[in-house]
């Protein structure tokens, strides 16, 4: 029987983890990158005699596929992807094809802000009771990590645009942090177009599968009375007591789970905010769905060391503190660094618009930003939506300079923060790239 071709479009971290799986399983591998694929990855497809190219799409090699895995990256207006389409060739994400080739017990994590914390701070909890792997939007691929060590089980952070080359991938436990508009320039920017995606998440799922949410989020609210869901729900909240799932009582987390109940206070949590007493909440739902002792999840979450690029403190100079937050891709996530601050706070924003609104940002700017620094190389909305609530508003395409001005206008007890409400893409080669600058930045001060 002739092999099947697998034709991977992108040759980054998903992309080249998913042909050495497609090569172990005996597909046919093409793996064709429009950009440069980078050095280390060349390498690997080299020693794993995987035939690849960079700098094209040669139709001949992709439309002949009879699976194609698109890296996430790629969007689906892609000329290429819409001829693929015409041709009914199935196309699907990294988490589907690698999902194929385990019995993992699998905890997926979407959303439009926290996933990244929630994912790792899973794994932290579970890390020493289970034989677990971190894949996904985090570390080394999914489909290597299946490939290489098949963990029984499995933390996986899920972007939108993976959901969307879904087909039968069914997470055990799905959690869905929130959902804010973000990526609207990938659906056309309908915002409901962005939520279906999410909701992907528990399309496949049954009442043997939990789904873990926020019942604060009106926009996961409104689209449960719309829509049914096989699940068993586990909600999580800050202000309404709920009889299964997760609340906040005095001070108090209480997870109720057919009547097991266990209360936790929020005193010691490592990590500070209130959204992230709902990571830890998600968190520790999890942990309590898999009967992980109360005191190990409790020492757990007094322990984590939180995650690089999200409210990372970096130095305190002059009594001034640097955070880095370069992970806030958008307003939403920049609303929770904002509303984080303790301290008048001189505020670097800026990169990539992808259809931003910045309105909901306006009482914390008037409350507590005593200057903008504005870094990127379009920064006309920034100016026009924020040019007349602060008094020092400037704009560099620098990240030393924009430190540098930071240093100049911050006095002692302020803090300068990096939180972009932006892609990164203008400037930066992702937001690590971004955020690895400004910490650079700061210890050159």
């Amino acid at each position: 029987m002739a092999k099947q071709r697998l034709v991977i479009l992108g040759g980054g971290e998903s992309g080249v983890g998913t042909a050495l799986l497609g090569k172990a399983k005996d597909f046919e591998v093409f793996v064709s990158d429009k950009g440069s694929i980078k050095e280390k990855y060349k390498n690997v497809l080299i020693q794993n005699e995987i035939e690849w190219e960079e700098g094209q799409h040669s139709e001949l090699k992709i439309l002949n596929a009879d699976i194609v895995m698109k890296s996430p990256g790629i969007p689906d207006k892609g000329e290429i992807v819409i001829q693929l389409k015409e041709k009914r060739i199935p196309i699907i994400s990294e988490i589907e094809f690698a999902s194929k080739f385990t019995e993992a017990m699998i905890i997926g994590v979407t959303g439009s802000n926290g996933k990244t914390t929630t994912a790792t701070l899973i794994h932290h909890l579970l890390k020493n009771n289970l034989d677990i792997g971190l894949a996904g939007n985090i570390g080394d691929s999914f489909a290597k990590q299946v490939l290489e060590k098949n963990y029984p089980n499995f933390v996986l952070e899920i972007s939108s645009f993976q959901l969307d080359g879904i087909v039968d991938f069914n997470p055990d436990i799905a959690i869905l942090t929130n959902i804010t508009p973000d990526h609207l320039d990938r659906y056309d920017y309908k915002f409901e177009n962005y939520v279906h995606s999410k909701f992907q998440i528990v399309k496949n799922q049954s009442n043997e599968d939990f789904f873990i949410y926020d019942a604060d989020d009106e926009v996961i609210i409104n689209w449960m009375k719309d829509n049914t869901i096989q699940s068993t729900l586990l909600p999580f909240s800050l202000s309404k007591k709920l009889k299964n799932g997760a609340y906040l009582e005095k001070n108090k987390i209480i997870i109720t789970i057919d009547n097991r109940q266990i209360t936790m206070p929020t005193a010691n949590l490592a990590l500070e905010g209130k959204h992230n007493i709902k990571n830890a909440m998600a968190a520790a739902t999890v942990a309590h769905i898999l009967k992980i002792r109360k005191q190990t999840i409790r020492e757990s979450l007094e322990n984590f060391q939180g995650v690089e690029h999200r409210l990372e403190n970096v130095l305190t100079i002059n009594k001034v503190e640097y955070i880095n937050d370069s992970k806030a891709t958008n307003v939403n996530a920049t609303y929770y660094a904002l509303e984080s601050m303790d301290a008048p706070t001189v505020w670097i924003v800026g990169g990539e618009d992808k259809g931003n609104d910045y309105e909901e940002l306006y009482p914390f700017i008037n409350e507590k930003v005593k200057a903008i620094i504005c870094l990127g190389i379009d920064n006309e909305k920034l100016l026009k939506s924020f040019g007349n609530m602060v008094d020092v508003i400037v704009e560099t395409q620098f990240m030393s300079e924009a430190v540098k001005i930071a240093y100049k206008v911050a006095e002692a007890g302020d803090n300068v923060l990096l939180s972009p409400a932006c892609a990164s893409f203008d400037l930066f080669q992702n937001y690590e790239d971004r955020g690895r600058q400004f910490k650079e930045a700061v210890r050159n001060l």
